[in-house]
């Protein structure tokens, strides 16, 4: 969880290249970089103090939108990794 942190933060760095942008800079994409800073701490203060069925929500939502819905976004066509996956 550590790593999606920081790799949350990191992105909020990069400009959005596809679509509108907020500011010149953020992107429908950040909204997943805010959905992982926000679901990260919840979770983990609901599992300290003993609520599982919070924190599976919170982990599964951000299993669903940072990960399966933001992966995604990097197969459309135009970006890099749909390049390498599909020439």
């Amino acid at each position: 969880m550590t790593l999606m942190m920081i790799t949350a933060i990191a992105s909020l760095f990069l400009p959005a290249l596809v679509g509108p942008q907020l500011l010149n800079h953020f992107g429908w994409i950040h909204l997943f970089s805010f959905l992982t800073l926000y679901s990260i701490p919840t979770a983990l203060i609901a599992i300290k103090k003993g609520n599982v069925r919070k924190h599976k929500i919170k982990m599964i939502m951000l299993y669903v939108g940072a990960i399966m819905i933001a992966g995604g976004f990097t197969l459309v066509p135009g970006r890099y990794l749909h390049g390498v996956f599909f020439g």
